[in-house]
């Protein structure tokens, strides 16, 4: 037996950023800006589709888990990150590294499935409309979500496990901001050929069948709005179909990117900025895209201001309540 396989890891050391302090600072700055944008904006649409009627629609369904997996997302790797930049302690203990691990798997493959059932959604309201409320209904949006979350779960499970089996023996220094896989893979001492194949089939199987799908959904999407002969018609079916398109490019093209980029010296470097849009930029981008660019979302949001404003002042300078007599 090899003396390594009996060397317990403990704790990892993560070297985010090769920079000075004064660039370091900057990069707290604005990760934290980012943090606090993509946690507020996400839990607001959270708010708002929870507790608008208007809201409970499919489409305001999965985008409420989708902006549940993002706050999820950004809370379990740049909170830690941040730490490091700000007291310069590049300690990551073992299990909080092999959790943190956990969290980003299952985030990732959700936010894939989540961006799948949405595609079927917008294909479902524009090819066939009037069949729309018999088919995605209450009950069969919840099954959908239910059978991608245990997905997720187990799959996020079997994948940390297998990282978990992994020895450490000559260096326990990750040259990254977060404990990703490739960094993880990178720095053992085992044997990981195996955990390759799987996680390239997987990616095969599961990223590009949904890439292919939210695709092939477009395209018949399109071909039915090129048909409608009413302008605002093909308008109104662009509209409720062009947020989702953007969050999908916000999340696939960086990852086709990584996969197409050839190998470098620099690709540590690039892995990091690519990993950036994906936990940092990406959640705080998603709130936007769909608030901006969505009426029903920016409707719910002023009337929800609204509401508020007149809780906190009810008495208005143009409705007095109160008539002052002589």
């Amino acid at each position: 037996m090899n003396d390594c396989e009996n060397i317990t890891v403990t704790e990892f050391y993560l070297t985010p950023f090769s920079t000075s302090r004064i660039n370091e600072i900057l990069i707290f700055a604005g990760f934290l800006f980012m943090y606090l944008l993509a946690v507020v904006g996400n839990l607001i649409i959270i708010a708002l589709v929870c507790a608008v009627p208007q809201l409970h629609t499919p489409m305001y369904f999965f985008l409420c888990n989708l902006s549940s997996v993002d706050a999820i997302c950004v809370s379990a790797i740049l909170p830690k990150m941040l730490s490091i930049i700000i007291t310069e302690d590049k300690t990551f203990s073992y299990h909080s590294c092999i959790t943190q691990l956990s969290f980003f798997i299952f985030c990732s493959t959700a936010e894939n499935n989540i961006l799948a059932c949405m595609a079927y959604d917008r294909y479902v309201a524009v090819c066939s409309p009037l069949h729309y409320s018999l088919i995605m209904t209450k009950k069969v949006c919840f099954i959908i979500a239910t059978i991608s979350m245990i997905y997720c779960v187990v799959n996020s499970i079997m994948l940390t496990s297998l990282i978990s089996t992994l020895s450490f023996c000559y260096s326990h220094e990750i040259n990254h901001f977060f404990c990703d896989i490739i960094p993880l893979m990178e720095l053992s001492s085992s044997d990981t050929e195996t955990i390759k194949a799987i996680i390239s089939t997987e990616d095969i199987c599961l990223v590009v069948f949904s890439l292919i799908f939210i695709l092939t959904s477009y395209v018949r999407i399109i071909s039915t709005v090129v048909k409608i002969r009413a302008s605002n018609g093909q308008l109104k079916a662009f509209s409720s179909c062009s947020s989702h398109i953007i969050t999908a490019l916000l999340f696939y093209g960086p990852s086709i990117f990584m996969y197409l980029k050839p190998e470098s010296e620099d690709s540590d470097e690039q892995d990091k900025i690519l990993a950036m849009l994906f936990v940092a930029v990406v959640p705080m981008l998603n709130p936007f895209v769909y608030s901006l660019r969505n009426r029903d979302v920016l409707g719910a949001a002023r009337n929800t201001a609204r509401v508020m404003w007149n809780r906190i002042i009810p008495f208005r300078i143009n409705e007095p309540n109160i008539i002052l007599k002589n």
